[in-house]
């Protein structure tokens, strides 16, 4: 089942367990069971702390991390592999006793839960953004006993995902209930149960010389440049890592030849704890006033002050806003191809959008799908010609240019989309089972109406430095008025933001 180098690498990682650990197996006679048989014994002949028990487990085919003697709550319904891989080699350290990498106020908080929390995610081994999930719900599997998780391979258990209405992953069912849709992390799961932080764990905190909101690229640069000149650095992020956490793959990072979204966010969040900065997460700021000092309002109630802010809230995923859109979310509206595009084999789905993000989505569901409609608003399609000539070679995509989304329907689940020609006025639809929509971005400003200006797309006004409209207030990122929003670019805006903040400052 395992390449020789991934084997190579395994072995390395299981001279690191602990203590004996077992894997039990639910197999039956088809393939999958044979391919998941094939592979705990594979693993098992790699180290002597690790036994094989077949057993009958909720669902079949299956297995189980276990210590011995005892049913530690972490089931694989599928064979973890691709992106998962590594949510399994966690699961085996884990379990064997050794501590997972994370903060003691999360072991804790984990620890504190009561309660019984059964959960189980539906992810597709192409996901980008499942691992994560996996891997946060299998700690607390290990660190609560009263908390137990599946990871279900929506492509291995169709029918159940079809009963369900699976349409986007990654799925976090809680106690049969839907619970959550899409990258969730450790941090907010807890939260989300009730054991985040909260108003009280603000009151004590000193003004900060920079505070930045935000947490993306330009966050994490501007707070590591603030840090740098030595004065007291603090930064409120509602998630960490921001959009970037989002995307899959970044092949335009200089000095980086390829890398994926989360795993530069991770870097990120290193680099920044390297220096003394008071890092905030998961606080989402609600209200900004100068008065002597910056005083910002966070939506759990504290207020934080500082001499100067910096603002780096990014941007995020414009939606279409015509009905159906919300009440369809996860139910066949989506916005991640990668991710969910597994989910809908075979399916007839359709594309809003026709720059480079939405025809590159087409591409990529038409090699899945059965059949592919591309709805633009302009005459004519944004994205670059080369992208353009691919699609069109393609033999089950049509695109529609001119067109006006008016609704997408459905109850459960995607049934369509309606459309109207914008020359004739005639309305149409396009009967489907899935919607991806890849129009742009709009920044996340809406929470800073009347306190600077911004332009009529939302961005902030900066000057060369980074300055807004307001003195001591600066700007950077994806939600400023640059002519690019790139990564690379965010960053550098981030650190000019903060050599601005640290200006201001020695001149005032």
């Amino acid at each position: 089942m395992l390449e020789k180098d991934i084997k190579a690498q395994l072995n390395q990682y299981l001279e690191l367990l602990e203590n004996d650990i077992v894997l039990k197996v639910s197999a039956g006679s088809d393939k999958v069971s044979e391919d998941i048989l094939d592979l705990v014994n594979e693993i098992a002949s790699m180290s002597s702390k690790i036994s094989v028990e077949e057993t009958k487990l909720e669902r079949t085919p299956s297995f189980s991390v276990n210590r011995v003697g005892e049913d530690t709550g972490i089931v694989f319904a599928g064979i973890p592999l691709g992106h998962e891989f590594t949510s399994l080699v966690l699961a085996l350290l884990q379990v064997s006793g050794r501590a997972p990498k994370v903060d003691q106020s999360v072991i804790d908080q984990a620890k504190n839960i009561s309660g019984e929390y059964h959960f189980e995610t539906f992810v597709s081994l192409s996901c980008h953004n499942c691992p994560d999930v996996v891997q946060a719900l299998n700690i607390l599997s290990v660190l609560n006993p009263n908390i137990t998780h599946v990871m279900i391979d929506g492509a291995v258990n169709k029918e159940e995902a079809e009963n369900r209405n699976v349409r986007a992953v990654p799925a976090v069912y809680l106690n049969g209930e839907f619970w959550n849709g899409g990258r969730i992390s450790i941090q907010e799961i807890l939260a989300k149960l009730g054991e985040g932080p909260s108003a009280e764990d603000f009151t004590d905190k000193d003004p900060y010389d920079v505070l930045v909101v935000g947490g993306g690229p330009a966050g994490a640069s501007a707070a590591i440049y603030a840090a740098r000149k030595g004065i007291r650095t603090g930064i409120v992020a509602e998630r960490f890592g921001g959009q970037v956490l989002d995307t899959l793959s970044i092949e335009n990072f200089v000095s980086v030849k390829a890398t994926e979204g989360p795993k530069l966010a991770q870097a990120l969040e290193e680099h920044v704890k390297d220096y003394k900065i008071d890092v905030m997460d998961l606080q989402r700021a609600k209200r900004l006033e100068k008065k002597d000092m910056f005083e910002l309002e966070l939506e759990n109630g504290a207020v934080l002050k500082s001499k100067t802010v910096i603002i780096s809230t990014g941007a995020r995923w414009r939606n279409v806003n015509v009905p159906g859109e919300q009440e369809l979310k996860n139910k066949g509206v989506a916005y991640c191809p990668h991710c969910d595009g597994p989910l809908y084999e075979g399916k007839n789905v359709a594309v809003i959008g026709g720059g480079n993000s939405g025809i590159e989505a087409a591409i990529d569901l038409a090699g899945i799908t059965k059949h592919v409609t591309v709805l633009e608003f302009l005459p004519e399609l944004k994205a670059d010609q080369v992208l353009q000539n691919r699609l069109n070679s393609l033999p089950n995509v049509t695109v529609l240019k001119n067109v006006a989304t008016k609704e997408i329907t459905g109850t459960d689940g995607v049934t369509g989309v309606i459309y109207t020609d914008r020359e004739t006025g005639e309305e149409h639809n396009v009967e489907l089972e899935g919607v991806f929509v890849q129009i742009g971005l709009v920044p996340n400003t809406e929470w800073l109406d009347g306190t600077l200006d911004r332009n009529r797309m939302g961005e902030i006004i900066v000057d060369k430095s980074g300055a807004t409209s307001v003195p001591g207030l600066f700007a950077a990122g994806d939600c400023i008025d640059s002519a690019y929003n790139q990564i690379i670019i965010s960053m550098g805006s981030g650190a000019t933001a903060a050599l601005g903040a640290f200006d201001y400052l020695i001149r005032n």
